[in-house]
């Protein structure tokens, strides 16, 4: 049995679309990132990779390098599982919490849920995804814990 954990965060910009866990979220700003911004897709590749000791996502998909820009996360999370089914393993659950003010996430958890399980090869009772208010409305901040089995 393994254990990874994982964190992200991104700032919310105007005029970009706003993904989380793989589905798009009708909001009027999105989160800047060099990729699509999707932090629970990226916390959760950093904890899958971390997990097998993998190394992490910035040594994947360096965001230095212009062929990420604008990349969508389910390359990453891709790109992760499969280094999990190199080292031997496969998914027994993700722990999930989205730390932000707005918007809000109860309305849209289930669907998410259901995405990244989807993504995962799981069944959405093995995907948690919760969330707790913040009062900054800057950041969207997420962490994650993701458990293997052999």
């Amino acid at each position: 049995m393994r254990i990874g954990y994982g964190w992200d965060s991104h700032e919310f910009q105007a005029g970009v679309p706003l993904k989380i866990g793989g589905v798009e979220i009708p909001f009027y700003k999105g989160l800047a990132g060099h990729s699509d911004g999707d932090v629970l897709l990226h916390a959760i590749t950093d904890a899958l990779l971390g997990a097998v000791a993998a190394g992490d996502i910035g040594s994947y998909f360096p965001p230095t390098d212009p062929k990420w820009k604008g990349a969508d996360s389910v390359i990453f999370l891709e790109e992760a599982l499969k280094q999990v089914r190199l080292a031997g393993y496969t998914v027994s659950n993700v722990d999930s919490t989205l730390i932000l003010a707005e918007p809000k996430i109860i309305p849209h958890a289930k669907k998410i849920q259901a995405r990244v399980a989807e993504l995962l090869g799981v069944q959405p009772n093995q995907v948690s995804v919760t969330s707790v208010l913040r009062v900054s409305k800057v950041l969207a901040l997420v962490s994650c814990a993701a458990l293997l089995l052999t």
